[in-house]
């Protein structure tokens, strides 16, 4: 079942904040349904109406569709999520860091 729900009151974050789940009754959240809505927001997966394609390639029509063929196939749920979690830690990028030290007669840091 789709699930809205509202935070009213929350001493760690800003209040008031809406966000939409799946609760699947005996196992809880679902997991490869954030990865389906997540991979949406983010650009990883393409929807174009009722497809779905990741890539070149049309893997489902109609989110549970999408949401099986990734619980059969954990491998692909996998690449998804790291594409998904590399994008939200926003920190692709690397800055090299010089550790040789100061060199001679540089006494400056």
């Amino acid at each position: 079942n789709r699930t809205k729900v509202k935070v009213v009151k929350n001493k760690v974050a800003p209040p008031f904040k809406v966000v939409e789940f799946d609760i699947i009754y005996g196992q809880g959240i679902s997991k490869v349904g954030e990865i389906v809505d997540l991979g949406v927001d983010m650009g990883i997966i393409a929807k174009s109406g009722s497809w779905f394609s990741y890539g070149a390639n049309k893997i489902g029509q109609g989110r549970e569709a999408v949401k099986t063929l990734l619980l059969d196939n954990p491998e692909l749920a996998d690449e998804i999520e790291q594409k998904i979690r590399t994008m939200a830690k926003g920190d692709t990028d690397v800055i090299p860091v010089d550790l040789s030290g100061p060199e001679d007669g540089d006494d400056t840091l």
